[in-house]
């Protein structure tokens, strides 16, 4: 039946009723002069609009359960709900005690750590478009499980000043004319003490003294061929010497005591990627300016990746998530086991990770995709398959051409090359917690 107007909406509720109406039910005070069919027309009107303003947590509340369930069965779990998103502290206490219900309603119990059979920790986060919920389940000592779902936010939500967000700081290193492809600093204290700067052809190694840099001393890089046109490069600190310099094509070797000397020579073996305990190795193509894909030892059974330029290792209990910034402009995530494109991650090509007190504790840092310039770093949490940010972007004075994580793994170098003078310029990026 369709009605035409609100009279016969009105009728038609009236006769649809299955008690009889109470006769002084619809009379309005002396001094109100509102007709009853105005009354109803406003609660139904009130009715129909609550869900634009009203977020209901229980059919996530109950999706999450079963998928929880489904992995734990039937028994008894301890449950930790961290906030990670704008969702506000009193609706987060909501979830916590909806989805303990949800789960009690499936036959999964929440009891004490000590009483508990498995223990679920579920992280609350977001991106632009969608709540993201993910549970990580332990049970004994087999692997960790995870599970998730994603809804749609509401329509003109935004992150709230309640979320956690982290600062970016930048400090700047080093400045010169001559490209540089990375840089090292020797810290005493948290204070820089040396400064090793690697370009094409030299190696500068520089001490701070007197209130500024001084250069102890140059040492040339010699190699049988010439460099790609968009040349890359790596310091890595070593234990039983110095350092070690990986070039397309070239590997490089310091001595152990000073004065220093290096030896080069052809090479074409992997250059590590990440530091220890997550050290990873890849083959970079000695005529071009990226990775080929394949990885030693591998990550888990996987040892081969798309070609990329950069990557970053975010280590999880049991395992660790490696992601990969592909030539063909995406993200790819790999676990060990699945090889997983991560969506709308709108990053550019050069990705590092750095291990804080933040947040997770680790968090990935990225520069903006596309070619705008001067370039900007952001940092994101990654909850599961997907980035969350975490913060504002740093913005730079240039492109960056270089961004690598530092020896302690707290840190990462950002090499830019300045858009108004043309020189290029290191900076340490550094997380810290809160606005």
């Amino acid at each position: 039946m369709t009605l035409t107007s609100t009279d016969e909406t009105l009728r038609a509720t009236e006769k649809a009723v299955y008690n009889l109406r109470i006769p002084e039910m619809c009379k309005p005070p002396r001094t109100v002069r509102m007709p009853c069919r105005c009354l109803l027309l406003f609660s139904l009107l009130c009715y129909s609009l609550k869900p634009l303003w009203a977020v209901g947590w229980d059919a996530p509340e109950q999706q999450l359960a079963r998928k929880i369930s489904v992995i734990t069965g039937p028994g008894t779990i301890s449950i930790g709900v961290v906030n990670r998103s704008s969702i506000s502290r009193k609706d987060s206490e909501e979830i916590t005690r909806g989805l303990q219900v949800q789960l009690g309603a499936v036959g999964v119990h929440s009891v004490n750590a000590e009483q508990a059979a498995a223990n679920v920790q579920v992280s609350l986060s977001e991106n632009f478009q969608s709540y993201i919920w993910v549970a990580e389940i332990h049970q004994g000592p087999s692997e960790s499980s995870v599970v998730m779902i994603s809804f749609p936010r509401p329509a003109g939500a935004t992150l709230s000043s309640e979320s956690p967000a982290l600062t970016i700081s930048k400090a700047l290193l080093w400045s010169q004319d001559e490209r540089i492809l990375d840089v090292v600093s020797l810290d005493v204290n948290g204070n820089p003490l040396h400064l090793i700067v690697l370009t094409p052809d030299q190696l500068g190694i520089y001490r701070f003294q007197d209130g500024r840099w001084q250069q102890d001393q140059s040492l040339p890089i010699s190699r049988a061929h010439s460099w790609p046109r968009d040349l890359r490069g790596r310091l890595i600190l070593s234990k039983d010497h110095l350092f070690d310099i990986h070039l397309p094509g070239t590997f490089c070797q310091s001595t152990a005591v000073t004065p220093l000397s290096i030896a080069c020579h052809d090479s074409d073996d992997p250059w590590p990627l990440g530091n220890e305990p997550v050290a990873l190795r890849a083959f970079f193509a000695p005529r071009r300016n990226f990775f080929t894909g394949a990885l030693v030892p591998g990550v888990g059974k996987q040892t081969i990746a798309p070609s990329f330029y950069s990557a970053a290792a975010l280590p999880r209990e049991k395992y660790v998530l490696w992601l990969f910034a592909t030539t063909g402009g995406q993200i790819h995530a790999l676990d060990g086991i699945t090889d997983q494109t991560v969506a709308k991650s709108g990053w550019g090509s050069d990705i590092a990770s750095v291990r804080t007190n933040c947040g997770s504790g680790w968090q990935v840092l990225a520069t903006r995709s596309g070619d705008v310039s001067p370039d900007a770093i952001r940092a994101f949490e990654f909850p599961d398959r997907e980035p969350v940010p975490a913060s504002q972007p740093v913005e730079l004075d240039g492109n960056v051409t270089a961004l690598w994580t530092e020896p302690s793994g707290s840190t990462a170098i950002a090499v830019t090359r300045n858009s108004e003078n043309g020189r290029y310029e290191a900076y340490r990026l550094a997380i810290a917690c809160g606005r």
